[in-house]
């Protein structure tokens, strides 16, 4: 899989690169993630990559000319999937996860200020990506938490593959509890079932306990017609 970032502060993305699963992903050549500046592609001393918005208002709107240049430039002869991070996007869930994983050629772009001129999505986008209903100050988060998600769906970035397929979403319910030693805290014991060595039973229990989970705290996983969900 390789991801294209472009930014103007790159070097948020160092140490989050360079860390954990990530890390590892990218020294193994499992993953190939560049960062790049967006200052690079501006044509003024002052590296200007924003300006006041048309029709008045508060606050800057990020230019086009530098995106549009960045864009083409990266993506060269290559066409991968271009993705703006904006609130403005489609929620970023598992299942898309999984598709944007599939396509193993991505291009994120981060903006900041007000928001970016809409010639750029019209020129250079494909999607739109949000990781949720609130306001960030920039993508370059948003970003990360896609990478982050795209790079668990890489063969061998997770050590376990059975610890993938287990996650939470993956079957539109939410994880089951999990419990390691000691076996009791504060009075509050691991419950017998995972002790019995009945891995049929303890099986069950899982997928009761997922169930129970998600009826409770995500009814809105659930289809319509599933006899677990809440009225």
């Amino acid at each position: 899989m390789r991801v294209d970032v472009i930014t103007i502060f790159p070097e948020l993305f160092g140490p989050f690169l360079e860390t954990s699963l990530i890390g590892r992903a990218i020294r193994g050549d499992l993953v190939r993630i560049d960062v790049h500046d967006l200052r690079h592609w501006t044509s003024d001393r002052h590296r200007t990559v924003d300006d006041e918005p048309y029709g008045g208002g508060g606050g800057m709107v990020m230019t086009a000319p530098p995106w549009v240049s960045a864009v083409r430039a990266v993506c060269g002869e290559r066409r991968p999937r271009r993705i703006l991070l904006s609130p403005q996007g489609r929620r970023l869930d598992d299942r898309r996860v999984r598709s944007l994983a599939g396509e193993g050629d991505l291009v994120l772009l981060c903006g900041r200020y007000e928001g970016i001129d809409e010639r750029v999505r019209e020129l250079v986008v494909d999607e739109e990506i949000s990781i949720g209903d609130y306001v960030l100050s920039g993508g370059e988060v948003a970003a990360m938490v896609l990478i982050e998600a795209l790079s668990r769906q890489v063969p061998g970035v997770v050590g376990l593959a059975d610890s993938v397929r287990r996650e939470s979403f993956r079957n539109g319910e939410l994880d089951f509890p999990q419990y390691t030693r000691p076996r009791e805290v504060e009075g509050l014991p691991v419950p017998e079932v995972l002790l019995s060595g009945d891995h049929e039973a303890i099986e069950r229990w899982r997928r009761a306990q997922s169930r129970t989970r998600t009826a409770e705290r995500r009814p809105d996983l659930q289809a319509p017609d599933d006899p677990t969900s809440k009225p």
